[in-house]
Order: structure tokens, then C-alpha cells, then sequence
């Protein structure tokens, strides 16, 4: 591109931008510890920014005060962030313009079929008949593939009309849903790369076709591997979820340290969570991150010292 005075333009990489988007539902427990330092560490290794954004969009699931528990605790585990805490619960108007623009591209359509009736649909479509009751949005999705490399797993690729469907964005009790407001979250923000849980990475094409709707960056994806109890069930949905101790922070540092895969020895001889994180910025490596989930015992730490009630 050239500019007045004849000089070529540089299109320049945005700085790096990251964050941590925890839900509101409970005390933070190790599953989420991983989360949030692994997004910590690979913003902080590459000289970023990392953001806080709490996700209490899905107002029946939120436990009140666990914000504020969420947030305190990571203070505590020395995961300071930049800028101000978005709240999803605030931002109502912008997810309302994102329904707006699509609906005006003729991508979104009324839906009233249950999930039974969804279960047997082909491509899972809207199969209703009736016109009665309350309606949910969806969007209307390719039938095509759609693939991303991620940073952890690899190459990726998924059939949105196989094996998704035409994706609910406004639910049937007027709320918004997830896909959409972490898309327009994430956009507005200027996110460049969102590190989070293995759990989510079945939404990342779904959620990238929705970028390309509303003509929004595609940020970079890397998964996390999960926190697994004996049983193989996600740590944060199992007994074993307790709450940390964040009045003694280290012991559960140093397990989440080592369950994504980083050398002991990186951390050995440091004694306060200032030198132990420092320590932990300047020796992290995202290619040693295992792709596989991984079981915890103990709640984490060989010693099962990281997981007491708050």
C-alpha cells in the first residue's frame, strides 16, 4: 500500500494480546490454575498483554461472590492482569449489535425444536413445526470444513453442518450464549491468541466461522491439556475439585508448572511467587505443553498439600 509521500505502508503484527476468561461458578480449583498460568506464561513469555474477563454471561450458573473469590485468588497466586475486568453481564448492547449485523446478512433464523427433536434431525437443523412458544437464534452454518492449526494439538478441522449444526447464539430465555459473546468479547479486545482448556477446542470452528461473519481477526488457538481426576472425568466437574489454598500459593504453582510439562529444576531455590513466576516467564516453553490430558492425583501435588477449602 503506498502512502502520499510514495513510501510503502508496513503492515505490522498487532502485539501480542491474551487472556483469561474464568465462569463464576465456584472457588478456583487446579484445573483452572493450569488455565490461567499457562495463558499467563505464554503472554508474558512473548512481552504482551494479558486480560481478565469474567464470564457471568449464563446468569443461572453463576455462584454469588465466586468473581470475587476467582479474582482475589489469582491476586494471590501473583496472576496480575492489564486493564480492567470485562464482565460479559455489562456488555449486552454489543452482543445485541453482533445479532444485528448477522441478522441483516440473512444468517440467522427463528428455532423452537427441542433437544429430543434435534437428536434425530439430519445435519442437526430446525425441524419445528409449531410456531407457539418462546424461540431461540441460531446461526446458519457451511457445509464445509473448516481447519485451524492449533499451537498444542496440531492441524484441525471440522464439518460445521456434520458435525455441529446451525449454532444457537440467542438461547430460548432470551440469553446470550457463549459462542457469541466470546467472539465479540475477543474481538473487541484485540485478542491475538487464545490459550485456554482442551475442552473448548470443539467450539474454535464454530467460532471461527462467526469472526468471518462479523468481520472480525482470527486470533491464534492453543489448547491446554485438562486436569483429569482417577475416573477421567475434567478435575473442575469432579469431587476432587476443591478449592486451592491461596494462602500458600507455591505448592500449587509448582504442580500446575509441571503438569504442563516445564522442568522442576526451572523453579528450584525460589521462594516467594514473585521469583518463582519470573522464573517460570523466562524458562517457558510452549512446545513442551503435552497435547494429551492428563490424570491428577491428590488434587495436583504429590503431597496433596494444594487443594484445601478457601
Amino acid at each position: 500500500m503506498m502512502t502520499s509521500e510514495g513510501q510503502f505502508k508496513q503492515h505490522r503484527t498487532p502485539p501480542y494480546r491474551g487472556r483469561f476468561a474464568p465462569s463464576p461458578t465456584g472457588p478456583l480449583h487446579f484445573g483452572s490454575l493450569v488455565a490461567a498460568l499457562g495463558s499467563f506464561l505464554r503472554a508474558r513469555s512473548q512481552r504482551g498483554e494479558w486480560r481478565m474477563r469474567v464470564e457471568d454471561i449464563d446468569t443461572p450458573r453463576v455462584v454469588p461472590g465466586a468473581a470475587d473469590m476467582q479474582l482475589d485468588a489469582l491476586r494471590r497466586f501473583g496472576l496480575e492482569w492489564d486493564g480492567d475486568v470485562v464482565w460479559q453481564s455489562r456488555r449486552q448492547d454489543a452482543y445485541c449489535a453482533a445479532l444485528a449485523r448477522l441478522e441483516a446478512a440473512g444468517l440467522l433464523f427463528s428455532c423452537r425444536c427441542s433437544r429430543s427433536e434435534l437428536g434425530g434431525a439430519v445435519h442437526r437443523r430446525c425441524v419445528a413445526a409449531r410456531n407457539d412458544g418462546p424461540a431461540a437464534l441460531r446461526l446458519r452454518v457451511p457445509d464445509r470444513e473448516i481447519s485451524f492449526l492449533d499451537a498444542i494439538r496440531g492441524p484441525q478441522t471440522q464439518n460445521l453442518a456434520h458435525e455441529v449444526g446451525d449454532v444457537v447464539l440467542r438461547r430460548t430465555d432470551g440469553l446470550i450464549a457463549y459462542q457469541l459473546a466470546v467472539v465479540v468479547d475477543d474481538g473487541d479486545a484485540g485478542v491475538t491468541e487464545v490459550v485456554r482448556g482442551a475442552d473448548l477446542i470443539d467450539s474454535t470452528a464454530r467460532q471461527i466461522f462467526l469472526q468471518s461473519a462479523l468481520g472480525l481477526p482470527h486470533p491464534g488457538y492453543a489448547h491446554l491439556p485438562l486436569a483429569l481426576d482417577a475416573h477421567g472425568h475434567k478435575l473442575g466437574k469432579s469431587q476432587q475439585a476443591l478449592a486451592l489454598d491461596p494462602s500458600n500459593p507455591l505448592p500449587a504453582l509448582r504442580a500446575a508448572w509441571r503438569f504442563l510439562g516445564q522442568p522442576a529444576e526451572a523453579l528450584a531455590g525460589k521462594h516467594s511467587v514473585e521469583t518463582c513466576l519470573q522464573a517460570a516467564v523466562d524458562a517457558f516453553s510452549m512446545e513442551r505443553i503435552p497435547a494429551a490430558n492428563r490424570h491428577v492425583e491428590s488434587q495436583g501435588a504429590p503431597d496433596g498439600s494444594i487443594a484445601r477449602s478457601m
